[in-house]
């Protein structure tokens, strides 16, 4: 049995690795016709050598099988590049299903040439919509799930969602947030990192300083100059009420320099222009600032498990429980809108919410126990394994051959 996991942009590691380690497990339980053989595809959509190294290195994933270094370019070229160079990997492969997961252009393109290749397809966060059909990444999202055959989602909403779009029950699969497994497993080992006192953000008692975070990578933000002044501007007075840590997107930082932006943030305060950091820094970054000001989706889920206030930069999320039920708030991307939300938030710090239902660390185990079983029995095979132990996680790698009861069946 063969699993072939895509990915393409640095946000997929972090969704990917957990999901491979519990696979990991499952085989060390299994003997040799039972185990699934894993393939993993990196497209090289975003390709950084030395800062996906790092990635690899700090979340213990083994390094690419494959690597189709399609590089950067316009949607349509990237997209198109994809498609042609992952058909050939699945012609030489023949995986029993691919595994994509997220928004990114790799993600539609991989399941589109598995779709028409008859192999089946696994979507790791289904069902997350922003209802604004204008982004390339909610373009990403709604095909890939109507081509989908296994739909995996991170809450009840995105439920919802898929259910209304008149997608049948059976294919839909509520497992929780693989980011979030990611973000329980190392946040003890990023808060041991010396982030901080690299840059000068702890007091001598190893307490942090207030600062805030911002991450900036979206076009609709980044691409229009009188928008990016908007923010620019923001940033620029809140900078010189605390230290702004940004960690600058090449896209972002190509952006800034070419409206003539750089100036001002040079001259505003306390602004410092980072290189993109290692997911252990980032974490200890955020975890410890007074708030974030992103347009990212996958900050905004951390900074609600964080408890850190997250200002979104956008009018819209694909991410809604982040807001009933975390730490998010929309404040759009213009000057006043954000000094406002900025004093809200420094004036009343929201209080800690309560996690989202299945945001407990063992989503890559839930999907474990879905696919195991499905796709054995797509195969039709006697002998296939059965898993047992009610589901919820807590029984990874107990299977048991057709006719064999287990103990949780006999209780």
């Amino acid at each position: 049995m063969k699993i072939m996991h895509v990915v393409g942009a640095r946000p997929n590691f972090m969704k990917i690795a957990p999901i491979m380690e519990a696979f990991d497990r499952y085989n060390r339980q299994q003997e040799a016709p039972l185990r699934v053989e894993q393939v993993l595809v990196h497209t090289g959509q975003h390709y950084d050598r030395a800062m996906s190294e790092l990635f690899f290195e700090q979340l213990g994933m083994p390094r690419p099988d494959i690597n189709l270094n399609v590089g950067s370019g316009s949607h349509g070229r990237q997209t198109g590049r994809i498609m042609e160079a992952f058909e050939q990997v699945l012609l030489a492969q023949r995986p029993d299903l691919v595994l994509v997961v997220g928004d990114v252009n790799s993600t539609l393109a991989c399941a589109i040439d598995a779709k028409k290749l008859s192999i089946p397809v696994a979507h790791v966060e289904a069902g997350l919509r922003s209802g604004d059909m204008s982004m390339p990444e909610e373009i990403n999202r709604v095909v890939t799930d109507a081509i989908s055959d296994l739909l995996f989602t991170t809450d009840c909403i995105a439920n919802a969602a898929l259910q209304q779009e008149g997608v049948a029950a059976e294919r839909i699969h509520f497992v929780g947030n693989v980011m979030i497994d990611t973000l329980l497993k190392h946040r003890d080992r990023a808060l041991q990192q010396p982030t901080l006192q690299c840059l000068g953000l702890a007091r001598p008692n190893g307490q942090a300083l207030d600062y805030a975070v911002v991450t900036l990578h979206r076009p609709g933000n980044v691409d229009d100059p009188t928008v990016l002044r908007e923010i620019v501007e923001a940033l620029a007075i809140l900078g010189r009420r605390m230290p702004v840590i940004f960690p600058v997107h090449p896209r972002s930082r190509a952006r800034l320099r070419e409206f003539g932006l750089e100036p001002l943030l040079a001259a505003s305060g306390d602004i410092r222009l980072l290189e993109p950091l290692g997911y252990l820094d980032f974490v200890n970054l955020t975890a410890n600032c007074r708030l974030i000001l992103t347009d990212s989706g996958g900050i905004q889920e951390e900074s609600t498990i964080l408890g850190v206030p997250c200002l979104t930069l956008r009018p819209n999320t694909e991410r809604p429980i982040t807001i009933s039920q975390g730490t998010n708030r929309l404040v759009g991307n213009r000057r006043e809108e954000i000094l406002a939300a900025i004093e809200a938030v420094l004036a009343a710090p929201p209080a800690a919410p309560p996690r989202p239902e299945l945001w407990d660390g063992r989503a890559a185990e839930r999907i474990v126990e879905v696919l195991v079983p499905w796709l054995w029995r797509g195969r039709q095979v006697a002998s296939a394994p059965v898993l047992v132990g009610g589901g919820d996680g807590a029984a990874l790698g107990q299977f048991a051959l057709p006719g064999q009861r287990s103990a949780h069946d006999r209780a």
